[in-house]
């Protein structure tokens, strides 16, 4: 079985790796991380005026996702397990979804909504998207 986890910065995201790697522990586990412009802080629409701009915020979005990524591997192996990982640039629900499409995915399971207000109204309607469009079973971890 493979079992995708998009997770973000979140507390729920952690538990989401969690519920999965526990409900699931023989599977093959790809944590997913998207790099959304439109949620960062930096510049009008999230990435700035000018390419150069976006390009510094990529670099430092996908150092900042490594970081992400180790944190996630320290949980897995907690439960003497190993994650695949990989990033996707877009909007978030959009870039799960045609993750799911594109590669070998059987279940996809997420953290409900995120840390901030805003990240939980945003990650709530993404999770609420995934779990509407996405052509496997989605849990949602709570």
């Amino acid at each position: 079985m493979n079992v995708l986890v998009p997770m973000d910065y979140s507390e729920l995201s952690n538990e989401a790796l969690r519920t999965t790697l526990s409900l699931h522990p023989d599977a093959d586990i790809t944590v997913l991380h998207v790099l959304d412009w439109h949620a960062s802080d930096i510049g009008p629409g999230g990435w700035g005026d000018s390419p150069g701009t976006f390009d510094e915020w990529l670099e430092s979005a996908r150092e900042h996702a490594e970081e992400l990524f180790e944190d996630a591997r320290e949980i897995a192996a907690e439960h003497d397990a190993e994650i695949d990982t990989d990033t996707a640039v877009g909007e978030d629900a959009r870039k799960i979804v045609e993750y799911v499409e594109n590669n070998d995915v059987d279940m996809v399971i997420i953290g409900s909504h995120g840390r901030s207000l805003t990240s939980r109204v945003l990650l709530g309607s993404t999770s609420e998207t995934v779990a509407r469009r996405a052509p496997v079973p989605v849990l949602l971890v709570r």
